[in-house]
């Protein structure tokens, strides 16, 4: 193997830009996380709160939220309801995180998280929309996209993977696919999971040396590393072009991973009038870490002086 496929192999140091000074060297596969990382991590980004969420009112919070899940499960089933939640985000952001918390004690017949692998042969010659379409909900399910039809917008943005003439076409067309699902008749919610740039460095570390999330870690996390502005760029322009009125993007920042579960949770439940609705306990989501589209994204992201 070599570095294209082996996180575990050594690769050179990458040269890290900071607003104010000269260049920062950050060697992912040094064990020892350096410093400056570890002291700006939290704040990153101008993440708004101070320390984490307490263990204890972020479990306390979490079950009776995931107590409303249910009830809202049972009640898509009863009432044939259609719903695609699209979970989308930086890398380390905390996307699997906030899907593991929403589908913990979801009927697991009636829930379906999507990750999709890279297109293949057949799917590449297919109409783009093409291969996520047949994952869409039948009635009574609830379908989660861990990542989705945005990867044009993102990554294959960012990495070439795409032509720009075809993630301009893809930036046109998704706002009249997604359109055609709500006339349909499904419940389309889009979240967009923010992470400040220490703090995706930080998590990229964690995942580097811990052995049981050394997976995690691709040659596309590693070049991403130098690239925190160039997929800014594309949240931006993807924020900008893909939130409309009937398909709106909610945008989360996740330097603390419970308060993004916790708000992202609270967020689905008060959009859906189900059986035994507890509007006490769900409460309202952050709103100094969850907002709406372009406008609430430009709050956040940018790297600390």
């Amino acid at each position: 193997m070599d570095t294209k496929t082996d996180p575990t192999k050594h690769t050179d140091p990458i040269a890290i830009a900071t607003p104010k000074g000269p260049q920062r060297l950050f060697d992912l596969d040094d064990p020892a996380l350096p410093h400056w990382i570890e002291k700006a991590s939290f704040s990153s980004g101008h993440y708004p709160h101070e320390e984490p969420m307490p263990d204890r009112d972020y479990e306390k919070s979490l079950i009776d939220l995931q107590t409303e899940l249910v009830k809202l499960q049972s009640w898509a089933i009863q009432t044939g309801e259609r719903i695609v939640l699209v979970i989308e985000g930086r890398d380390a952001a905390g996307k699997g995180g906030i899907i593991d918390a929403l589908t913990e004690y979801m009927n697991p017949r009636m829930t379906r998280v999507v990750a999709l692998p890279k297109p293949n042969e057949v799917e590449r010659g297919q109409w783009y929309f093409q291969r996520y379409a047949k994952h869409l909900p039948t009635a009574g399910e609830i379908v989660l996209f861990d990542r989705s039809w945005y990867n044009r917008a993102g990554v294959e943005r960012v990495m070439g993977f795409a032509k720009p003439a075809e993630v301009e076409l893809f930036l046109r067309e998704a706002p009249r696919f997604e359109a055609m699902l709500i006339d349909e008749g499904i419940r389309l919610i889009k979240i967009f999971v923010d992470v400040g740039f220490e703090m995706q460095l930080k998590r990229f570390h964690e995942r580097r040396h811990n052995p049981l999330k050394m997976w995690k870690i691709s040659e596309i996390d590693r070049q991403a590393i130098a690239r925190y502005g160039a997929y800014t760029e594309a949240r931006d322009r993807m924020l900008e072009t893909t939130h409309t009125d009937v398909a709106p993007w909610t945008v989360v920042y996740g330097n603390d991973k419970k308060r993004a579960r916790l708000s992202v949770t609270r967020h689905i439940l008060a959009l859906f009038d189900y059986a035994g609705k507890d509007r006490k306990i769900i409460g309202e989501p952050d709103e100094k870490i969850l907002g709406q589209g372009l406008a609430f994204a430009l709050k956040f992201g940018a790297l600390t002086d």
